[in-house]
């Protein structure tokens, strides 16, 4: 039997680390979570590839909004995925569109190349395809390994119904990996309904400053994203008792 994988969205070094301690599998490693999740800083890449044995997969996205991008843009994500390969990281994670709403596989194959031997994972641009069923199969045509999908709803339990026939469809040839609202009071119920293996969660929570001292004029909320270590520790526990 194919052992359940769980990856985790982190957002800083310490959701990382928290990651790796819990028993997560993979780290998608992210900036800007109000944007949906950007490019992180090379600095951040290193120093969490130094900091944790599990797998890293940095998302590759210059800005947030729409995922169709100009040939600058386009220029910029090589230099991102050449970044990453250099830093030592397992594989990375973006996703192109063409503005009639298929998959960009040819500016997409290019990148697969170009992270080669590196692992790719096609985010959830998936979601805002056409035609996912068309958008499957132009998605293992580039050569990427997985799809992170809800199944085109706002949630993956909400779409476990297309995650389920996606599963079937791709028939071992690319993983599909549910994400979003994934926890640890759902992840069985999903599993079974879709027949997934691998498991995408934030798992996050928001941590109160630190600071001593908070000034009164400031109206600003300086809390931070952070991953929730029981959160995923549970989840970690529920796929193993699946298997």
């Amino acid at each position: 039997m194919e052992k359940n994988i769980l990856e985790i969205c982190c957002f800083n070094l310490d959701s990382a680390r928290i990651a790796a301690d819990a028993g997560a599998d993979r780290v998608e490693l992210c900036a800007d979570p109000a944007g949906g999740g950007t490019t992180p800083g090379i600095g951040l890449i290193k120093t969490v590839r130094k900091k944790i044995s599990i797998e890293l997969y940095p998302i590759i996205r210059v800005r947030g909004g729409d995922f169709l991008f100009s040939e600058e843009e386009f220029e910029i994500m090589l230099h991102e995925v050449e970044a990453c390969k250099s830093a030592g990281c397992d594989g990375v994670v973006f996703g192109m569109l063409l503005p009639d709403g298929r998959v960009d596989k040819n500016h997409s194959a290019i990148l697969v190349e170009k992270a080669y031997p590196m692992g790719v994972s096609f985010h959830r641009a998936f979601d805002w395809t056409r035609n996912p069923f068309e958008a499957l199969e132009d998605i293992i045509e580039t050569g990427c390994e997985r799809i992170l999908t809800s199944g085109q709803q706002p949630t993956a339990i909400l779409g476990a119904a297309l995650i389920r026939d996606l599963v079937s469809q791709a028939d071992g040839r690319i993983q599909i990996m549910p994400g979003s609202g994934v926890r640890a009071a759902n992840i069985t119920d999903l599993k079974k309904e879709t027949r997934a293996t691998h498991f995408h969660s934030s798992a996050r929570i928001q941590k109160k400053s630190s600071m001593e001292f908070i000034s009164p004029f400031m109206d600003e909320d300086q809390s931070a994203v952070m991953a929730d270590r029981h959160e995923i520790e549970q989840m970690v526990i529920q796929l193993s008792l699946e298997n």
